[in-house]
């Protein structure tokens, strides 16, 4: 589990993804909006998602909509973004974006 939850954080946009699915469950097509990605790109991510467990889709009419795969998710997402990091001030994560996100 451990594995799957570090190869999904590895990445700054399905960082976004899991923190914006952590507020509401959403749409693929309100997700990439709210996200600045086209559709294309979050499909990928999505499906990296799925495969690690960590995401499901939902089936409602002919759309589906994203969620987190199990609720306890959310909270470990938000003690990891408030968790304190043992690292120098003056030095940053070579992939964390503009945003702060991961």
């Amino acid at each position: 589990m451990l594995a799957r939850f570090g190869r999904a954080l590895a990445d700054p946009i399905r960082c976004r993804l899991l923190l914006a699915l952590r507020e509401a469950p959403a749409h693929p097509a309100d997700l990439a909006d709210l996200l600045g990605i086209s559709r294309t790109r979050l499909s990928n991510h999505l499906a990296c998602l799925r495969d690690c467990g960590l995401v499901v889709a939902v089936p409602v009419g002919r759309r589906s909509r994203y969620e987190l795969a199990d609720p306890r998710l959310a909270h470990a997402l938000g003690d990891l973004r408030t968790a304190v990091l043992a690292v120098e001030a003056d030095r940053t994560c070579p992939d964390a974006d503009e945003k702060g996100c991961c």
